[in-house]
């Protein structure tokens, strides 16, 4: 009687462990095909698009201004507006992610590389299953809650080798994207419209 029920603790803890540690794949799976499918209510569910739209935001800024002159930082005052110009690509920014950074956009932008000329023939060669998927270069636990994932563009999105980075959460409706970290070609490159 005792062994057997030593045995279903360990049995139920190890089944456990398996789910949690199965979950983020699994939402890392649904994301995939939740694209696929042009499933903009799954992806609303899966990601937290305004923390994903803050995050890039600031990832254009930094990229913009990584050539401000390293002098020039100590001489502002740390309660003084920012330069005009920060403020002025911070607004730029912020609209166009605000439209382009959305379910339907995630959706288009993944669905652009299987775009067809006026001929009917594929722009760019086809995956067997008529995606062009990124493929990933990582993707593990960074932490009890946090995940994260590298995904390397598929050759034909014109990015190079740079990896896409992805954080995830787990939260009380379980694993969502809070951040995604953009290379910086495709930051300094034109937002694609949706």
């Amino acid at each position: 009687m005792q062994s057997s029920r030593r045995r279903a603790v360990v049995v139920a803890l190890l089944t456990v462990l398996l789910t949690y540690a199965a979950a983020p794949y699994v939402t890392l799976y649904r994301l995939a095909s939740s694209i696929r499918r042009g499933d903009d209510v799954a992806l609303e569910a899966l990601v937290d698009w305004d923390g994903v739209r803050e995050g890039i935001k600031e990832d254009i800024c930094d990229t913009v201004f990584d050539a401000e002159p390293a002098q020039a930082a100590p001489s502002r005052q740390p309660d003084a507006l920012p330069p005009f110009g920060f403020s002025f690509v911070r607004g730029i920014a912020s609209n166009a992610i605000d439209e382009n950074v959305t379910p339907t956009g995630l959706v288009t932008a993944a669905s652009r590389f299987q775009a067809v000329s006026a001929s009917g023939v594929p722009l760019t060669p086809p995956a067997a299953d008529g995606h062009a998927d990124p493929s990933i270069v990582w993707a593990f636990f960074t932490g009890p809650t946090t995940f994260r994932i590298d995904l390397l563009p598929p050759p034909e999105a014109g990015f190079g080798k740079e990896p896409v980075r992805i954080d995830m959460e787990l939260g009380g409706s379980g694993w969502k994207v809070t951040r995604a970290w953009l290379p910086p070609s495709m930051l300094r490159g034109p937002l694609p419209r949706t």
